[in-house]
């Protein structure tokens, strides 16, 4: 009994712990509900690739790719498809631990998949250079497993597990060519009914190389009597969205190109999750990639037609649909209010808000929540002797772009202790920029600073900087479509002055444009300055 009231205990503190502060927040940026009974897509214009979602009753739950990100493995969840809220993380830090302690770009989580099996929700998730893992729980708002290595193997990707009927599971995966040296093939192995093993290596169910080059992230299911493999092909910013339909899971298999671009300005729509609503329809979440704002989410409206899905808008008839823009919202039974992942944070609270990550596993030292001070109190971090740049640097705080435009500005007060300390508002990617503040000789200066190509080492440059006198001061940038990024600062926050001349943001490997802090040093020393950063609100 004492064991049983502990792990309530246990999963109370934890959901406090990632409960999502912000949970009736509404973005002044991005909303797809448009309130009138419909919406537009993107439902999220925010990087959550490769997503995935499930019902269980009334409740809708997505996860999506998370990288080298901490926390990982994000849980998202929604009563009606359309507002959606953040509202947990699988782990805190993404094992193996002394991997993923240093940045890992490109790295770590790649498509999961979660499903609800026996009153379990798992997920199951590749890491492309160490094999497939498995997490579960009852309670997705609390505590997760353990990621357990079901399956170690270089290149093994998109695991997607089906438990039949009569009672056998299996799990149908992909290979990623950098790692395998293989690709463009769909795999179905055996596995155990509690999917902690894989009891076989594999059969090959499909070949992609002739017509569907690129074939991955299958999303396995079965329908009136049919095995269906919903599986993205002919690239990520180019592809089309397939489905495979047979009545032996391990095939032959009939393909179908249910979704593609058409004429549409949509690239690529594929990769994602099919759903049914309480009221019997069927809809399909997929990704499109939009380059530095990442690869956003979208709804379309699903139909069956001769046992094979048909997706979006089929104005020819042919069985291939092409994405809307907007739609009637799914009928789910009932009207609920509109929400959104939050993307502004007062810092009020004892947890900052959960669209925070790390580019690295945290350490506890970085950065404290100060609620007495209503404050996120961040400690400088010494760098690498050989770092040139941004890129290695692990104690980056940042959070995906939330919309194709917006201003964002931070509130923040400056205590350096050691010389050449820096603060920065960052954009990251490829290239990055920030406006930063220096302290060198006593004084504060601001600059705006950056690197272009940083993932191949390039030095970072700095504008001829400007002098604050204040310790507590605004910084800035406006994003303008096209991802064209102009820094600012105030000593007030009523006048700004531009700082340096306009950067144009680019994608990171695999991910969006993320924006956010540092707080670094050159040297060690036995304490660090502090940033006490106020608030971060995005108009």
């Amino acid at each position: 009994m004492r064991k049983i009231f502990l792990s309530i205990i246990l999963s109370v503190l934890f959901s406090l712990t990632f409960a999502n502060p912000q949970s009736d927040f509404v973005s002044k940026v991005w909303v797809a509900d448009n309130g009138d009974g419909t919406y537009k897509n993107p439902i999220l214009h925010a990087d959550y690739s490769d997503p995935d979602a499930v019902r269980v009753g009334d409740d809708f739950y997505m996860t999506a790719s998370s990288f080298n990100a901490a926390p990982g493995l994000p849980i998202l969840h929604s009563k009606d498809l359309v507002n959606w809220r953040l509202v947990n993380y699988v782990f805190t830090k993404q094992p193996p631990f002394d991997v993923f302690d240093k940045p890992q770009h490109g790295g770590g989580v790649w498509a999961p998949a979660i499903r609800h099996h026996n009153g379990e929700f798992y997920i199951f998730y590749p890491d492309p250079d160490f094999g497939i893992y498995m997490t579960k729980t009852k309670n997705p708002l609390g505590e997760w497993s353990k990621p357990l290595l079901i399956k170690e193997g270089k290149g093994w990707i998109d695991p997607c597990p089906l438990w039949d009927t009569d009672g056998n599971a299996y799990l149908v995966s992909a290979f990623a060519g950098s790692r395998a040296g293989v690709k463009s093939v769909l795999i179905v192995s055996k596995m155990s009914a509690d999917g902690t093993r894989l009891l076989d290596d594999g059969v090959l169910v499909f070949d992609g190389h002739d017509a569907h080059p690129t074939v991955e992230g299958p999303k396995f299911y079965k329908r009136n009597g049919f095995y269906y493999i919903f599986a993205p092909a002919g690239g990520v910013s180019t592809g089309w969205q397939l489905v495979l339909r047979s009545k032996n899971i391990y095939g032959p298999y009939d393909e179908k190109i249910v979704l593609a671009q058409g004429k549409t300005a949509i690239n690529g729509p594929h990769q994602g999750a099919w759903v049914t609503t309480q009221t019997g329809e069927d809809w399909f979440l997929h990704f499109q990639d939009k380059g530095a704002y990442g690869r956003i989410v979208h709804l379309q409206p699903m139909m069956w037609k001769n046992d094979f899905p048909v997706i979006g808008a089929d104005a020819d008839g042919d069985g291939t649909g092409e994405p809307v823009m907007s739609f009637k919202k799914p009928n789910v039974g009932k009207t609920y209010s509109i929400i959104t992942p939050p993307d502004s944070d007062e810092f009020n609270l004892p947890f900052p808000g959960l669209q925070w990550q790390w580019h690295a596993n945290p350490q506890d030292k970085w950065a404290f929540p100060f609620p007495a001070k209503g404050v996120l109190q961040m400690s400088s971090v010494q760098t690498a002797e050989t770092s040139k740049n941004l890129w290695d640097a692990p104690n980056l705080l940042l959070q995906k772009f939330p919309a194709e435009k917006f201003t964002a500005t931070a509130k923040v007060t400056l205590n350096p202790r050691f010389e050449a300390e820096k603060f920065g508002l960052l954009v990251m990617g490829l290239d990055y920029s920030y406006i930063g503040v220096t302290n060198k000789g006593g004084k504060l200066y601001v600059a705006q600073g950056g690197a272009k190509d940083a993932d191949k080492g390039t030095a970072e440059t700095e504008n001829v900087p400007f002098l604050l006198n204040e310790k507590t001061f605004y910084l800035r940038v406006k994003v303008s479509e096209g991802a064209l990024c102009q820094f600012s600062f105030s000593p007030d926050g009523k006048s700004f002055t531009n700082a340096g001349t306009p950067f144009k943001a680019r994608e990171g490997r695999w991910i969006g444009a993320k924006i956010g802090f540092f707080f670094n040093r050159p040297a060690k020393f036995n304490d660090a300055g502090t940033a006490d950063i106020d608030w971060f609100r995005f108009e």
